[in-house]
């Protein structure tokens, strides 16, 4: 058995869990519910785990870890805040609707940067 990841980033383990589900990867997920130790041992000790069961599987499994890897950062670089054209409140690239109108967020908007 080997460690194929660990990280604080638990969409991008959800995701990993997923795709080695759905090829028939067998793996286990350590440290699921450990993040509430954090401060009484070291955060990173916390960090879930993904583990490939077959030494086999390894190196197909890090293809596609390293995969998700690029697709999600990919999709991180490109969102950026945005400014609402009703109201002109600054909102997060994870906000499609403003939470102070409710206006939708448009095709074009202006970026925001908070200082």
């Amino acid at each position: 058995m080997k460690r194929l990841y660990a990280g604080p980033d638990l969409l991008l383990r959800s995701l990993l869990v997923e795709a080695l589900r759905e090829r028939g990867i067998p793996h286990v997920v350590r440290n699921q519910f450990l993040a509430g130790a954090a401060g009484e041992i070291p955060p990173a000790e916390c960090w879930p785990e993904v583990w490939v069961i077959e030494d086999r599987d390894l190196a197909p499994a890090r293809r596609l870890l390293e995969a998700l890897q690029r697709e999600t950062r990919q999709h991180h670089d490109g969102a950026h805040a945005w400014r609402c054209p009703g109201c002109g409140e600054c909102l997060g690239p994870a906000f499609d609707v403003c939470w102070r109108c409710g206006m939708e967020r448009p095709e074009q908007q202006a970026a925001c940067h908070e200082d």
